[in-house]
Protein backbone atom coordinates (compact mmCIF):
# COMPACT_ATOMS: atom_id res chain seq x y z
CA UNK A 1 0.00 0.00 0.00
CA UNK A 2 1.18 3.25 -1.04
CA UNK A 3 0.84 5.82 2.12
CA UNK A 4 1.34 9.41 1.97
CA UNK A 5 1.62 11.44 5.10
CA UNK A 6 0.70 15.20 4.23
CA UNK A 7 1.35 16.35 8.03
CA UNK A 8 4.03 14.63 9.65
CA UNK A 9 4.89 17.07 12.19
CA UNK A 10 1.60 17.46 13.39
CA UNK A 11 2.47 14.80 15.83
CA UNK A 12 5.77 16.43 16.54
CA UNK A 13 9.12 15.63 15.36
CA UNK A 14 9.81 13.63 18.69
CA UNK A 15 6.94 11.14 18.27
CA UNK A 16 7.98 8.46 15.68
CA UNK A 17 6.15 7.23 12.87
CA UNK A 18 8.43 4.28 11.50
CA UNK A 19 5.27 2.16 12.90
CA UNK A 20 3.74 2.66 10.17
CA UNK A 21 6.13 1.73 7.47
CA UNK A 22 5.58 -1.72 8.30
CA UNK A 23 2.01 -1.43 6.36
CA UNK A 24 3.17 -0.06 3.51
CA UNK A 25 5.58 2.36 1.47
CA UNK A 26 5.31 5.73 3.30
CA UNK A 27 6.03 9.04 1.87
CA UNK A 28 6.30 11.58 4.39
CA UNK A 29 5.66 15.73 4.11
CA UNK A 30 6.63 17.78 7.29
CA UNK A 31 3.64 19.95 6.21
CA UNK A 32 1.33 20.44 3.20
CA UNK A 33 -0.33 23.85 1.86
CA UNK A 34 -4.18 23.20 0.19
CA UNK A 35 -2.41 24.00 -3.30
CA UNK A 36 0.13 21.11 -2.78
CA UNK A 37 -2.35 18.61 -1.73
CA UNK A 38 -3.32 17.30 -5.39
CA UNK A 39 0.38 16.50 -6.66
CA UNK A 40 1.11 14.91 -3.21
CA UNK A 41 -1.51 12.44 -2.73
CA UNK A 42 -1.79 11.08 -6.63
CA UNK A 43 -0.27 8.12 -6.82
CA UNK A 44 -1.82 7.62 -2.90
CA UNK A 45 -3.68 4.41 -1.81
CA UNK A 46 -4.03 5.53 1.56
CA UNK A 47 -3.99 9.62 2.93
CA UNK A 48 -2.53 10.58 6.52
CA UNK A 49 -3.95 13.78 7.22
CA UNK A 50 -4.65 16.11 9.36
CA UNK A 51 -5.77 19.97 8.53
CA UNK A 52 -4.76 19.17 4.95
CA UNK A 53 -8.37 19.82 2.49
CA UNK A 54 -9.66 16.72 1.42
CA UNK A 55 -11.98 17.53 -1.52
CA UNK A 56 -13.14 16.35 -5.05
CA UNK A 57 -10.04 19.35 -6.27
CA UNK A 58 -7.44 18.06 -4.46
CA UNK A 59 -8.66 14.25 -4.46
CA UNK A 60 -9.78 14.56 -8.40
CA UNK A 61 -6.45 13.17 -9.94
CA UNK A 62 -5.54 10.50 -7.22
CA UNK A 63 -7.89 7.50 -8.47
CA UNK A 64 -6.14 5.26 -6.59
CA UNK A 65 -7.13 6.53 -2.75
CA UNK A 66 -8.99 3.77 -0.76
CA UNK A 67 -8.71 5.35 2.70
CA UNK A 68 -8.37 8.63 4.56
CA UNK A 69 -7.12 8.91 8.25
CA UNK A 70 -6.98 11.27 10.41
CA UNK A 71 -4.24 12.37 12.84
CA UNK A 72 -7.16 13.64 15.00
CA UNK A 73 -10.41 13.32 16.03
CA UNK A 74 -11.84 16.12 13.91
CA UNK A 75 -12.32 15.48 9.91
CA UNK A 76 -14.11 18.84 9.01
CA UNK A 77 -11.14 19.13 6.45
CA UNK A 78 -12.62 15.93 4.53
CA UNK A 79 -15.79 16.42 2.29
CA UNK A 80 -17.70 13.42 3.41
CA UNK A 81 -19.95 13.49 0.32
CA UNK A 82 -17.75 13.20 -2.08
CA UNK A 83 -15.74 10.56 -0.09
CA UNK A 84 -19.26 8.44 -0.16
CA UNK A 85 -19.45 9.04 -3.94
CA UNK A 86 -16.35 7.44 -4.58
CA UNK A 87 -16.24 4.57 -2.15
CA UNK A 88 -12.98 6.07 -0.34
CA UNK A 89 -13.15 5.27 3.67
CA UNK A 90 -12.59 8.17 6.37
CA UNK A 91 -11.19 6.72 9.79
CA UNK A 92 -10.56 9.22 12.95
CA UNK A 93 -8.81 8.89 16.25
CA UNK A 94 -11.42 9.22 19.16
CA UNK A 95 -10.57 9.43 22.38
CA UNK A 96 -7.25 10.19 22.39
CA UNK A 97 -6.28 13.62 23.22
CA UNK A 98 -8.80 13.98 26.31
CA UNK A 99 -6.91 13.15 29.47
CA UNK A 100 -4.61 15.98 27.71
CA UNK A 101 -7.84 18.39 27.02
CA UNK A 102 -8.96 17.92 30.15
CA UNK A 103 -5.63 18.81 32.12
CA UNK A 104 -5.23 21.92 30.11
CA UNK A 105 -8.86 23.29 31.01
CA UNK A 106 -8.11 23.73 34.27
CA UNK A 107 -4.02 24.46 33.82
CA UNK A 108 -5.59 27.72 31.62
CA UNK A 109 -8.60 28.04 34.46
CA UNK A 110 -6.30 28.54 37.51
CA UNK A 111 -3.81 30.57 35.38
CA UNK A 112 -6.35 33.30 35.66
CA UNK A 113 -8.50 32.59 38.31
CA UNK A 114 -5.09 32.25 41.03
CA UNK A 115 -3.31 35.21 39.13
CA UNK A 116 -0.47 33.14 38.46
CA UNK A 117 1.36 35.46 36.50
CA UNK A 118 1.05 38.28 39.07
CA UNK A 119 2.27 36.40 41.54
CA UNK A 120 4.88 35.00 39.50
CA UNK A 121 6.28 38.09 38.58
CA UNK A 122 5.73 39.57 42.36
CA UNK A 123 8.31 36.88 43.41
CA UNK A 124 10.96 37.30 40.59
CA UNK A 125 10.91 40.97 40.65
CA UNK A 126 12.26 40.69 43.95
CA UNK A 127 9.15 42.52 45.26
CA UNK A 128 8.53 39.58 47.25
CA UNK A 129 12.22 39.41 48.93
CA UNK A 130 12.07 43.06 49.55
CA UNK A 131 8.92 43.57 51.92
CA UNK A 132 8.96 41.98 55.34
CA UNK A 133 6.00 40.27 55.94
CA UNK A 134 5.60 36.54 54.86
CA UNK A 135 2.54 36.59 52.36
CA UNK A 136 1.23 38.72 49.72
CA UNK A 137 -2.38 38.51 47.86
CA UNK A 138 -2.87 42.26 47.25
CA UNK A 139 -5.07 40.28 43.88
CA UNK A 140 -7.93 38.05 45.46
CA UNK A 141 -8.64 34.90 43.98
CA UNK A 142 -11.57 32.53 44.76
CA UNK A 143 -11.54 28.60 45.47
CA UNK A 144 -13.44 26.12 43.04
CA UNK A 145 -15.30 25.04 45.57
CA UNK A 146 -19.00 25.78 46.01
CA UNK A 147 -19.41 26.96 42.43
CA UNK A 148 -20.96 26.14 39.39
CA UNK A 149 -19.24 24.86 36.56
CA UNK A 150 -20.80 24.93 32.98
CA UNK A 151 -19.80 22.91 29.90
CA UNK A 152 -20.91 23.46 26.67
CA UNK A 153 -20.58 19.97 24.81
CA UNK A 154 -20.82 16.55 26.87
CA UNK A 155 -18.42 14.32 25.32
CA UNK A 156 -15.43 12.49 26.68
CA UNK A 157 -13.68 15.81 27.06
CA UNK A 158 -16.64 17.47 28.73
CA UNK A 159 -17.53 14.27 30.90
CA UNK A 160 -13.78 14.34 31.93
CA UNK A 161 -13.55 17.67 32.73
CA UNK A 162 -16.89 17.57 34.72
CA UNK A 163 -15.60 14.51 36.78
CA UNK A 164 -12.46 16.99 37.61
CA UNK A 165 -14.26 19.74 38.53
CA UNK A 166 -17.01 17.69 40.57
CA UNK A 167 -13.55 16.50 42.63
CA UNK A 168 -12.66 20.05 43.28
CA UNK A 169 -16.48 20.73 44.87
CA UNK A 170 -18.14 22.51 41.81
CA UNK A 171 -21.80 21.64 40.81
CA UNK A 172 -21.79 20.93 37.08
CA UNK A 173 -24.30 22.15 34.61
CA UNK A 174 -24.30 21.78 30.60
CA UNK A 175 -25.71 22.99 27.70
CA UNK A 176 -25.96 20.65 24.43
CA UNK A 177 -25.07 22.25 21.51
CA UNK A 178 -26.51 19.79 19.43
CA UNK A 179 -29.26 19.10 21.41
CA UNK A 180 -28.81 15.30 21.28
CA UNK A 181 -26.77 14.62 24.15
CA UNK A 182 -27.82 11.48 25.91
CA UNK A 183 -25.66 12.46 29.30
CA UNK A 184 -27.53 11.85 32.42
CA UNK A 185 -25.13 12.24 34.70
CA UNK A 186 -24.93 15.99 34.95
CA UNK A 187 -27.83 18.76 34.98
CA UNK A 188 -28.76 19.74 31.59
CA UNK A 189 -29.98 23.14 31.02
CA UNK A 190 -31.17 26.43 29.28
CA UNK A 191 -28.99 28.02 27.22
CA UNK A 192 -29.22 31.33 29.17
CA UNK A 193 -29.26 29.51 32.42
CA UNK A 194 -25.68 28.34 31.81
CA UNK A 195 -24.67 31.65 31.00
CA UNK A 196 -26.30 33.15 33.90
CA UNK A 197 -25.17 30.23 36.36
CA UNK A 198 -21.66 29.52 35.65
CA UNK A 199 -18.94 31.17 37.29
CA UNK A 200 -16.74 28.73 34.81
CA UNK A 201 -17.63 28.54 31.47
CA UNK A 202 -15.53 25.92 29.12
CA UNK A 203 -16.22 24.31 25.79
CA UNK A 204 -15.96 21.23 24.49
CA UNK A 205 -18.38 21.07 21.13
CA UNK A 206 -17.45 20.32 17.97
CA UNK A 207 -17.83 23.44 15.15
CA UNK A 208 -20.63 23.52 13.37
CA UNK A 209 -22.94 26.27 11.66
CA UNK A 210 -24.78 25.52 15.44
CA UNK A 211 -21.67 26.62 17.01
CA UNK A 212 -19.94 29.05 15.08
CA UNK A 213 -20.04 32.55 17.49
CA UNK A 214 -22.23 30.63 19.51
CA UNK A 215 -20.22 32.45 22.46
CA UNK A 216 -20.95 36.66 20.73
CA UNK A 217 -21.65 39.75 22.70
CA UNK A 218 -24.90 39.08 23.84
CA UNK A 219 -23.85 35.74 25.39
CA UNK A 220 -21.17 37.61 26.97
CA UNK A 221 -23.22 39.69 28.49
CA UNK A 222 -25.31 37.43 30.12
CA UNK A 223 -22.67 35.68 32.25
CA UNK A 224 -21.52 36.98 35.87
CA UNK A 225 -19.14 39.79 35.82
CA UNK A 226 -16.75 37.13 38.07
CA UNK A 227 -16.83 34.71 35.39
CA UNK A 228 -14.35 32.77 33.34
CA UNK A 229 -14.41 31.34 29.97
CA UNK A 230 -12.17 28.70 28.71
CA UNK A 231 -12.38 27.59 24.67
CA UNK A 232 -10.26 24.30 24.17
CA UNK A 233 -12.37 23.48 21.15
CA UNK A 234 -12.46 25.06 18.36
CA UNK A 235 -11.64 28.88 17.63
CA UNK A 236 -15.06 30.07 15.91
CA UNK A 237 -17.41 29.12 18.49
CA UNK A 238 -15.93 32.39 19.96
CA UNK A 239 -16.43 35.98 18.46
CA UNK A 240 -12.46 36.86 19.16
CA UNK A 241 -14.31 40.31 18.98
CA UNK A 242 -16.86 39.96 21.25
CA UNK A 243 -14.63 38.20 23.41
CA UNK A 244 -12.34 41.49 23.11
CA UNK A 245 -14.88 43.69 24.07
CA UNK A 246 -15.63 41.58 26.83
CA UNK A 247 -12.72 41.15 28.40
CA UNK A 248 -12.19 45.44 28.06
CA UNK A 249 -15.20 46.59 29.51
CA UNK A 250 -15.32 43.88 32.15
CA UNK A 251 -18.18 42.09 31.22
CA UNK A 252 -16.49 38.66 32.68
CA UNK A 253 -13.43 38.47 34.62
CA UNK A 254 -11.09 36.58 32.23
CA UNK A 255 -10.58 33.86 29.45
CA UNK A 256 -7.72 30.87 28.67
CA UNK A 257 -7.77 30.21 24.86
CA UNK A 258 -6.17 27.33 23.04
CA UNK A 259 -8.10 28.62 19.95
CA UNK A 260 -8.04 31.30 18.24
CA UNK A 261 -10.56 32.32 15.24
CA UNK A 262 -7.68 31.89 12.82
CA UNK A 263 -4.88 29.49 13.42
CA UNK A 264 -1.77 30.76 13.68
CA UNK A 265 -3.67 33.65 15.53
CA UNK A 266 -3.44 36.87 12.73
CA UNK A 267 -2.04 40.35 14.42
CA UNK A 268 -5.08 41.95 13.06
CA UNK A 269 -7.29 39.82 16.01
CA UNK A 270 -8.45 42.15 18.69
CA UNK A 271 -7.66 39.95 21.54
CA UNK A 272 -3.85 40.33 20.78
CA UNK A 273 -3.99 43.86 21.75
CA UNK A 274 -4.69 42.58 25.54
CA UNK A 275 -1.27 42.48 27.02
CA UNK A 276 -2.88 41.64 30.50
CA UNK A 277 -1.93 37.79 31.65
CA UNK A 278 -3.74 38.42 34.56
CA UNK A 279 -7.39 38.69 32.24
CA UNK A 280 -6.41 36.34 29.25
CA UNK A 281 -3.93 34.03 28.18
CA UNK A 282 -3.78 32.15 24.90
CA UNK A 283 -1.78 29.08 24.15
CA UNK A 284 -1.27 28.19 20.58
CA UNK A 285 -3.47 25.14 20.36
CA UNK A 286 -1.78 22.72 22.39
CA UNK A 287 -4.04 21.27 24.55
CA UNK A 288 -4.19 17.97 22.87
CA UNK A 289 -0.64 17.81 22.01
CA UNK A 290 0.77 15.69 25.58
CA UNK A 291 3.86 13.43 24.26
CA UNK A 292 1.17 10.39 25.43
CA UNK A 293 -1.95 11.63 23.16
CA UNK A 294 0.61 12.28 20.23
CA UNK A 295 1.85 8.76 20.50
CA UNK A 296 -1.50 7.71 20.78
CA UNK A 297 -2.95 9.12 18.02
CA UNK A 298 -0.10 7.35 15.67
CA UNK A 299 -0.49 4.06 17.36
CA UNK A 300 -4.28 4.52 17.16
CA UNK A 301 -4.02 5.45 13.13
CA UNK A 302 -1.18 2.50 12.63
CA UNK A 303 -4.20 0.40 14.23
CA UNK A 304 -6.65 2.16 11.97
CA UNK A 305 -4.92 1.32 8.51
CA UNK A 306 -4.03 -2.48 9.66
CA UNK A 307 -7.78 -2.93 10.21
CA UNK A 308 -8.52 -1.66 6.69
CA UNK A 309 -5.96 -4.00 5.77
CA UNK A 310 -7.42 -6.98 7.13
CA UNK A 311 -11.22 -6.10 5.41
CA UNK A 312 -12.42 -4.49 8.79
CA UNK A 313 -13.57 -1.34 9.45
CA UNK A 314 -12.29 0.64 12.40
CA UNK A 315 -12.99 4.25 13.53
CA UNK A 316 -14.81 4.64 10.17
CA UNK A 317 -16.77 7.84 10.07
CA UNK A 318 -20.55 7.23 9.73
CA UNK A 319 -20.96 9.15 6.29
CA UNK A 320 -24.39 8.18 5.73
Amino acid sequence: MKIVILERDSVGQDVSVECLGKLGEVTAYSNTAAGEVGERVRDAEIIIANKSPLNGETLKDAAGVKLICEFATGYDNVDLEYCRSRGIKVANVVNYSTAAVAQHTFALCFYILEKLNHYDHYVKSGEYAAQSRFSNFDLPFTELDGKTWGIIGMGNIGRKVAQIAEAFGCRVIFYSASGKSSCTEYERVEWDTLLAESDFLSIHCPLSDRTRNLIDLNALKKMKETAILINVARGPVVDDGALYTALTENLIAGAGLDVTGTEPMKDSNPLSRITDSNKLIITPHLAWASIEARRRVVEETYRNIEAFCRGEERNVVNMS
